[in-house]
């Protein structure tokens, strides 16, 4: 007998947090999230996105045992900006069984029509702005910083409950000594040429955090307004992602493109965070996790670049490749081994020609689903 319990209490969102830690235990590839920051994710008390928009996570249990959990999403905003009304369903996790998924998906289904939604999507873990996607290709390795990871038997699960492909999300693999030089040897060049046009490169200035974020907002929701499923953040949000990005930022990968003081566009890459959090038991910071990160972070061999913008009326002016350029180069100048472009939509065929123009190779799929209901 299968139940589906609403996820409504701390100690009830502890399980929902700690459940995958059980599921994949001995998975070799298996990167256990930190528990605070899924806490504070799933806390409408505190995560700024319950301002506007509501989630309600479930539990399945069968025999007082929990075997799958869930999470139903109405995203005001998106629906909003894109002029739909859809929910979506995220942080999902199963055992290999069709009936435990289906109970789960019937709930988050149940949960989303009575919002009045048409259509539900996912895997998306609270919006577009957060992880999302199911791995369908590349099980063979650990997912990098802020990625998802995923058994390939959920693929089943999801469509033998009647849900279709919407799109794919790519991530590509480049090794520094692999990587096309021509983007460096180029980037003086480029860099004199954008110089020209009052354009300059820098480094992010974390001494005056606050206001690059502000700046750099601006540019995010313009510059991926067009992408499928871009939900635009409040100021509040972003400051939320800023707040824990910068516990992990390292300046020399992220680069900046401004002309008359005003941000044009900008890459950040970050340390893979995941190399680390792979050895932290269950997510825990205490009583030994703070220190492996702490003591860690300067063995980071691999960087997962994972925005890199440019507004529209500036494309096509070798800003993006001069962006590029500046990570390659600075990954070796300072023996970074590698790094992961991600994610991309698959038919946003400029970047990703862009990306393979400096051997880059697609490595890892992810996957979101639709199914009108």
């Amino acid at each position: 007998m299968i139940s589906i319990t609403p996820v409504d209490d701390k100690k009830q969102r502890a399980k929902f947090i700690d459940f995958p830690h059980d599921l994949y235990e001995n998975d070799p590839n298996y990167v256990p999230e930190i528990f605070l920051g899924q806490d504070d994710l799933l806390n409408s008390a505190k995560h700024p996105f319950y301002k506007h928009s509501s989630v309600q996570p479930f539990l399945a249990y069968r025999d007082g045992k929990i075997v799958g959990r869930i999470a139903a999403i109405w995203n005001v905003h998106h629906n909003e900006f894109n002029q739909v009304s859809e929910g979506q369903f995220g942080f999902f996790d199963c055992i290999d069984d069709q009936d435990v998924a289906n109970a789960l998906f019937d709930a988050a289904i149940d949960w989303v029509k009575a919002k009045g939604g048409n259509t539900i999507v996912g895997p998306i873990n609270q919006s577009t702005n957060e992880s999302c996607g199911l791995l369908v290709e590349g099980f063979d390795m650990p997912p990098m910083a802020m990625m998802i990871y995923n058994r390939p038997y959920y693929m089943d699960l999801i469509n033998n409950f009647g849900f279709t492909k919407k799109v794919d999300l790519l991530a590509y693999r480049i090794e520094t000594k692999q990587a096309n030089q021509r983007s460096v040897q180029l980037l003086e060049r480029l860099e004199d040429r954008l110089n020209r046009s009052g354009i300059v490169l820098r480094q992010i200035n974390l001494k005056d955090f606050k206001n690059e974020v502000k700046k750099i907002k601006k540019v995010y929701n313009k510059a991926w307004d067009k992408n499928l499923g871009f939900v635009p953040m409040t100021d509040e949000e972003f400051a939320w992602v800023a707040k824990d990005l910068k516990m992990i930022v390292d300046p020399r990968f992220c680069i900046i493109a401004e002309k008359d003081n005003e941000i044009v566009g900008f890459s950040v890459a970050i340390p893979n965070i995941n190399e680390i959090l792979i050895k932290i038991k269950r997510g825990r910071l205490l009583p030994t996790g703070i220190f492996k990160i702490l003591f860690g972070k300067k063995k980071i061999k691999w960087l997962r670049v994972m925005m890199l913008g440019v507004l529209e009326d500036y494309r096509k002016l070798g800003i993006e490749a001069c962006l590029y350029g500046r990570i390659i180069k600075n990954a070796k100048l300072y023996g970074i081994e590698g790094a992961e472009c991600s994610w991309m939509l698959e038919d946003n065929y400029m970047m990703n020609h862009a990306i393979e123009q400096i051997n880059a190779a697609l490595y890892k799929r992810y996957r979101l689903f639709e199914k009108a209901i």
